[in-house]
């Protein structure tokens, strides 16, 4: 066991002077992988944050129950007690008094809502589920309509819809571009591992005729791509980070014009974990396609 720790130590002690021994070589390379893993993932960043806004923009996922009119206190606590039984959601009771003071508060509805004989507005509830996909919420929707009392609910489902065909699609679209992506990647370690190999030819041979297994050739060479994958994946977040860090501003201004607030959230440990490891392999890929075949050319 221990020694085989020890040609692991060595082949990564390998590839990191391997890296360090042509400097300007690896900066390029690092450059072309961090930048093939920053357009995905800023994508990826991209539409989590465009989910946080459709979730948390005001009504958009919202569910207004409204009962008829001739509704009791009694009916209104029946329908309070069966959303308290509904764990998946969220729910505050809007009284019509609340809703004709509202209707009175507003510009221009003063004098109208004075002139009322009495208040037409209902009791109202104001629903948040847990789960926003357009199928749940249309099927809450109808089970709420059944409810006794229930006058109407309202539900924009059209947009929920539309929002949600809109991530989808920018999904399927983020997948190819990944995996365009990734593919250049696998192709620069590739190229790179390739030429490393060429070099090194001689090496080989004697490494060979005195005895070393192909397992141990091998090894630093997938050290060296998976080690430049990683880093790469590190530069891309770095990209990644200052990208919002520039946008964060204008997206903050933007929000305010619209009477809102609105930050945009940077990839988490998880996610930074995720594209090194990604990075590292899709790096390791690519040597070992790249080894195994040119090991098989010098056979």
């Amino acid at each position: 066991m221990s020694a085989w720790l020890t040609q692991h130590r060595a082949a990564l002690a390998a590839a990191f002077r391997r890296l360090w021994a042509t400097p300007l070589n690896t900066l390029l390379s690092l450059l072309v992988i961090g930048i093939a893993l920053t357009l995905p993932a800023f994508g990826y960043v991209a539409l989590d944050n465009l989910r946080d806004l459709g979730r948390n923009a005001s009504g958009v996922q919202q569910i207004s129950l409204f009962m008829s009119l001739e509704a009791s206190k009694k009916d209104v606590g029946e329908i309070e007690n069966r959303l308290r039984q509904a764990a998946n959601a969220k729910w505050r009771f809007v009284p019509k008094e609340e809703a004709l003071k509202r209707m009175q508060a507003s510009e221009g509805m003063a004098e109208i809502v004075a002139s009322l004989p009495r208040n037409p507005l209902p009791d109202a509830f104001i629903i948040e589920p847990a789960n926003t996909e357009p199928e749940a919420l249309e099927i809450l929707r109808k089970e709420l309509a059944g409810w006794p009392k229930v006058a109407h609910v309202q539900l924009d489902s059209a947009w929920v819809k539309r929002f949600d065909a809109f991530l989808r699609l920018g999904k399927l679209a983020l997948w190819l571009l990944a995996g365009l992506f990734g593919a250049g990647l696998v192709a620069v370690t590739f190229n790179t591992i390739r030429l490393q190999v060429m070099a090194q030819s001689a090496e080989i041979e004697v490494a060979r005729m005195i005895g070393a297994t192909d397992a141990f050739i091998r090894r630093p060479f997938y050290y060296f791509g998976a080690l430049q994958g990683a880093l790469g994946g590190l530069l891309a977040v770095a990209l990644v980070l200052a990208a919002l860090r520039l946008l964060a501003g204008p997206v903050a201004e933007l929000a305010a014009l619209y009477g809102g607030t609105f930050s945009l959230h940077p990839p988490g440990l998880v996610e930074i974990a995720g594209l090194a490891g990604l990075g590292a392999f899709l790096g390791w890929l690519g040597a070992q396609l790249s080894v195994s075949l040119s090991l098989r050319k010098l056979d």
